[in-house]
């Protein structure tokens, strides 16, 4: 075995370590700064979530109004709701009906619940200066809600959310097979 294939070998071997180098730093930067996973845990988001589903997060972009996000809530924990309203809202519920700005809204996503009820609503009444003693959600907050709106902590509990505290948005449930796609 002469000189030169001990050198070729050391180099082959520095060439994989650099890729693999770089697929890990690539991993990382866009683990950290594009898309996480997240498992969702409890029954907040039900129907249109379970627990256990298995979803990608975007860290791209601002949160919009009814759009699924995972935020860091003040009991250390990750939650994952629903945004209801942006900064300058004035946000309401009144006949199990979503009023924002005034304006009826049909919140299709809550449809499966709406059919099972036996009497009763759904979301009971409320505002948001209720709740906050503000009339309209602040500048850099944001309000949020799970769908599974009777057994949900959520800004009726904990106020309005910082935008700084948003993780990103989520759309893609990859894991358990059978409920992979887009959620609405």
């Amino acid at each position: 075995m002469g000189g030169g294939d001990v050198v070729k070998e050391k180099n082959e071997w520095w060439e994989w370590m650099k890729a693999l180098l770089i697929a890990v730093g690539l991993a990382a930067i866009i683990r950290f700064f594009l898309f996480a996973p997240i498992v969702v845990d409890g029954l907040s988001m039900m129907p249109t979530l379970h627990n256990g589903d298995r979803m990608i997060v975007s860290k791209l972009g601002e949160p919009e109004r009814f759009d699924i996000v995972v935020f860091h809530a003040p009991e250390q924990k990750d939650y994952i709701k629903r945004v209801i309203g942006l900064p300058g809202d004035k946000v309401e519920y009144k006949n199990d009906t979503l009023y924002i700005n005034g304006k009826a809204y049909t919140e299709p996503y809550l449809k499966e619940y709406k059919d099972q009820l036996d009497g009763g609503v759904l979301t009971e009444d409320f505002s948001l200066k209720d709740i906050t003693g503000e009339e309209t959600v602040p500048d850099g907050e944001i309000f949020v809600m799970g769908d599974n709106r009777r057994f949900s902590k959520d800004s009726r509990h904990i106020g309005t959310v910082s935008t700084d505290e948003v993780i990103g948005d989520t759309k893609v449930i990859y894991w358990p097979v059978k409920d992979f796609g887009l959620v609405k």
